[in-house]
């Protein structure tokens, strides 16, 4: 009863702020956004598709097919006016609970999503079970940095910050990862220890 009090407060946030959210979207991000997405084979699922910033990026040469969902119909109002190159469906849905059958897609991406989810190894393990065998879940992720001053700094600002926007700055993503039950594959710094790009499959062993 908790997790869905909390999931709804975070849908009405998302629903809320859907007009302006691009406004807080650095160009400095793109970057990262489009070296993830150059990673998403096959069958992919995007987590968290938000406005649809990722859209455009997909390409149908290594993407066969997309599948977005979303917490907020307001933003995937705004992500239906985004052009994609795949052919996509775009879905309410909550990552904690997907209604997809186990081991349906190749790959599962986020972005600067599991900041926001109320159970974020819950939906990590959600992310494990539709994700085939042999495939892999790529998200771009910024998390708490561990160092003494900034990490109590992070730590003090955090429930202002999700109490306004949803967005949890102190998350240790990479330990969430491996709490799920995924291995981590890779972890790369993108942008100092703030941003982190996270290479994982489901299990112990890819196939």
């Amino acid at each position: 009863m908790i997790r869905e009090r909390e999931t709804e407060a975070v849908r009405q946030k998302f629903d809320r702020n859907a007009r302006w959210f691009d406004v807080g979207e650095r160009a400095g991000k793109a970057p990262w956004r489009e070296r993830l997405i150059r990673q998403a084979r096959g069958h992919v699922l995007e987590i968290g598709v938000g406005t649809g910033r990722n859209l455009p990026l997909y390409d149908p040469a290594i993407t066969t097919e997309l599948v977005g969902i979303d917490l907020s119909p307001r933003m995937l109002d705004r992500a239906r006016s985004r052009p994609c190159r795949v052919p996509v469906t775009l879905l309410e849905m909550d990552a904690q609970k997907l209604a997809f059958p186990d081991a349906t897609f190749d790959t599962v991406v986020a972005s600067y999503v599991f900041c926001t989810i109320p159970d974020p190894i819950a939906a990590l393990r959600e992310a494990a079970r539709v994700c085939r065998p042999g495939g892999r879940i790529l998200l771009l992720e910024h998390v708490r940095i561990d160092r003494p001053v900034v990490g109590t700094l992070m730590d003090l600002a955090a429930p202002v910050i999700a109490g306004l926007v949803g967005c949890n700055i102190n998350r240790r993503t990479v330990e969430n990862v491996r709490l799920a039950g995924l291995t981590v594959e890779r972890v790369e710094s993108v942008k100092g220890d703030l941003l982190k790009l996270i290479t994982a499959y489901p299990g112990t062993s890819p196939t």
